[in-house]
């Protein structure tokens, strides 16, 4: 049986799972000892079997207002990918285009969503194209500036060898830039869903105080003035599972394409 075990538990994998399942049941352990405990009462903080039997409850309900933060979400995130992508090849093309245009990311990266949305909602007549713009605009820069960073990080022996090979701008780009970027970019989009995920439910924050969307944010809302305080939990719980979910398939697609040829995931 020890045989068994050994290889198991020497695995990469193992402790990389195993780790932080621990940690989370402990702290759950101990969430649901103190309330029980000191008698804390749901409506101040919920044990996690309160939250539990409420997101089994209220279940069809959060989730059609999680199913409408995941549209937001995925397209706002494809919008960034595409354009991050874009822009990011403009960039390599020439360096007075990145300095004279990467101020303008900047920008868009450190101005506020919460300021700027109600703006865009009331700009924008369809809530779900607005809802998507606000959530593009805080997932874009990520995309831009790694896609950009790894584009420019290219070996320069390589390049020199591409030079005097006379391989066309094209060639270089393809075969050489583009796969010196990928762990870039692959890191880009890691931050780029969880943001994406982030803009989305502050987007859904300002369209529901206008009475419009019904996403978890949305429920968020309704949770809180209604004091159903487990209900609120739950649906945080479910936004939290999803941004976890997301960055844990993003770092699949990572492995999946660099485990064969880069140093970064291999071993």
């Amino acid at each position: 049986m020890k045989r068994n075990i050994e290889p198991l538990v020497n695995r990469p994998g193992f402790w990389r799972v195993v780790a932080p399942l621990s940690i989370g049941t402990a702290l759950l352990l101990l969430w649901q000892a103190v309330c029980t405990l000191l008698e804390v009462p749901p409506y101040l903080v919920p044990s996690p079997v309160v939250i539990a039997r409420t997101l089994a409850a209220d279940w069809g309900m959060l989730l059609d207002a999680l199913l409408v933060t995941l549209k937001i979400t995925f397209l706002a995130f494809a919008l960034a990918v595409t354009l991050g992508v874009a822009l990011a090849f403009v960039f390599v093309q020439s360096r007075f285009i990145e300095i004279s245009l990467f101020p303008y990311a900047i920008i868009l990266q450190v101005t506020p969503i919460a300021a700027i949305a109600p703006l865009i909602i009331i700009w924008v007549k369809d809530t779900t194209a607005a809802l998507t713009v606000c959530a593009t605009i805080m997932a874009l820069f990520p995309i831009i500036s790694n896609t950009t960073l790894g584009l420019r990080s290219v070996n320069p022996g390589l390049l020199n060898l591409f030079r005097l090979n006379r391989a066309t701008r094209w060639q270089t780009l393809w075969r050489l830039r583009i796969p010196s970027a990928l762990p870039y970019f692959f890191a880009g989009l890691r931050i780029s869903s969880g943001l994406a995920l982030i803009g989305a439910v502050v987007a859904e924050f300002v369209a529901g105080t206008g009475g419009t969307g019904s996403g978890l944010a949305y429920q968020i809302l309704q949770a809180g003035f209604q004091l159903n305080i487990p209900r609120l939990f739950a649906a945080l719980l479910l936004i939290t599972l999803t941004g976890i979910l997301l960055f844990w398939l993003m770092s699949a697609i990572a492995r999946t394409t660099l485990a064969g040829w880069h140093e970064s995931e291999m071993g």
